[in-house]
């Protein structure tokens, strides 16, 4: 590989991997960082290391100008975008390439093609992957997208056309309520992707949310790397992550996978990316989404396959073809992965940011904890609160749950609260011991919906 130095456009424990992964492939880093994040670990791993700005994502970690002059400055052939920030911003990509620096990552047409949400269930469509019944055209005017919602049948889920990571989304289950919900939906896809084009679909209730992760070269070799049960999530965000889902019978994994490669197929994908679907109460799955970057969940699929995706998502960039053939992935065994992030949970899950005075990771074998938090470090606020991925792997999914217990039990973090003790609970409770966890079952389960004794 001709790779001399890549720029790790991203932070905390996702820099950290990949300057790693450059690491053991003899490929020099240079790490960015914020003002705030002047004692990060990224910035200390990296071989270089330079500041883009002051405060929030937008002056510095999303600041296209400063990232790019960095990388030529400092002689980069390529730049990393980990993911958040930049990762899935199709201009960044492209100011890349016009750059002569190498994105990795897909190229932007397919970027653009899959971040927007209409264009892509047209394109599921037409590749014959299931979608879930919903509006064709964009939506603007809340007095139109009430006649579309009023076809579809209720209740809908309204969802901002170039919406992630839960912005802009919102369930209506009466026209009474839909003016509202739409125009604040509206708002915040504004607020979040400065557009406010929108769509409907069939509100799914609590379904399980199942994802496929694939790999794609340049050469048009697809592969899968198995599935992962993403079920256990708070208002659409991820909270513990599983492979392989314990919701799909194997004739549906099958299914899925080739309906996955079919997904990425009709993209023109090329590198990592995950193919979500979503699961109704009978058993029907249905394409909800394809994230065109590395997954915060990805180390999930490396413990379970035994592969290393980011070092492939690198060599793919550089046009290497796949080092893996289909028939070479084995899933073994059953692996979780437990989000710990500074939060208080009885709180409403407010951020807690806050400097670490007392750290003890677990460890052992089939236990691995990614994160950039050491003793001493100030949480920032001005991020997002996740402050590491405990992931463990067992010979079965029962044995898991046990090997998570005893990792949560023995993580001290303190100086910052943390979601731990809902994480025991939660691998405690009856829902998720019994793999019927859906993707209601937290906000019930902190509420005390549940009606079980171990609640919150």
């Amino acid at each position: 590989m001709s790779a001399r130095r890549v720029l790790v456009a991203a932070r905390g424990e996702i820099a950290v991997r990949i300057i790693r992964a450059l690491r053991d492939m003899g490929i020099t880093s240079v790490a960015v960082y914020s003002k705030e994040d002047a004692s990060a670990m990224h910035v200390r791993l990296a071989d270089y290391r330079v500041c883009i700005g002051e405060g929030s994502g937008r002056h510095s970690y999303m600041n296209i100008s400063n990232i790019i002059t960095a990388a030529l400055n400092f002689g980069c052939d390529a730049i990393h975008p980990g993911y958040g920030f930049l990762s899935e911003n199709a201009d960044f990509a492209e100011a890349c390439r016009k750059s002569g620096l190498i994105f990795i990552g897909p190229e932007p047409e397919t970027m653009r093609r899959m971040g927007n949400k209409q264009e892509a269930r047209s394109m599921m469509k037409t590749a014959g992957v299931p979608v879930v019944p919903g509006s064709e055209a964009p939506l603007y005017d809340v007095r139109e997208a009430k006649r579309t919602a009023e076809a579809i049948g209720w209740p809908v889920m309204i969802k901002a056309i170039l919406g992630g990571g839960g912005k802009g989304m919102r369930e209506c289950r009466n026209p009474q309520r839909f003016e509202q919900d739409f125009s604040m939906a509206q708002s915040e896809a504004v607020n979040a992707f400065s557009d406010d084009a929108m769509y409907l679909e069939k509100l799914v209730e609590d379904p399980r949310h199942v994802e496929v992760q694939v790999l794609a070269d340049q050469f048009g070799h697809i592969i899968t790397l198995g599935d992962r049960d993403c079920s256990v999530q708070r208002n659409h965000q991820k909270l513990i992550e599983e492979s392989p889902s314990p919701a799909i019978s194997d004739e549906t994994r099958k299914r899925m996978y080739r309906d996955a490669v079919s997904a990425a197929s009709a993209a023109n994908y090329t590198g990592a990316g995950t193919v979500e679907f979503i699961i109704d109460r009978d058993g029907n799955y249905y394409f909800l989404e394809m994230n065109t970057r590395i997954q915060v969940e990805h180390g999930v699929t490396e413990m379970e396959t035994d592969t290393d995706i980011v070092t492939e998502q690198i060599r793919i960039a550089y046009g290497e073809p796949l080092s893996l053939r289909q028939e070479d992935v084995r899933m073994h065994g059953h692996t979780i992965e437990c989000r710990i992030n500074a939060e208080i949970p009885e709180k409403g899950f407010i951020p807690s940011p806050g400097t670490i005075r007392n750290l003890h990771l677990p460890g052992g074998n089939g236990v691995r904890v990614d994160t950039a938090l050491y003793t001493g470090y100030t949480v920032p606020s001005e991020y997002d609160s996740m402050i590491a991925k405990i992931i463990v792997h067992a010979k079965d999914r029962d044995s898991a749950i046990m090997k998570m217990r005893t990792a949560l039990d023995e993580t001290v973090i303190s100086g910052v609260d943390t979601n731990l003790d809902l994480q025991y609970k939660i691998l405690h409770s009856d829902a998720f011991c019994s793999g019927t966890a859906d993707t209601g079952f937290v906000n019930k389960f902190v509420t005390g919906g549940t009606g079980h004794e171990d609640r919150l």
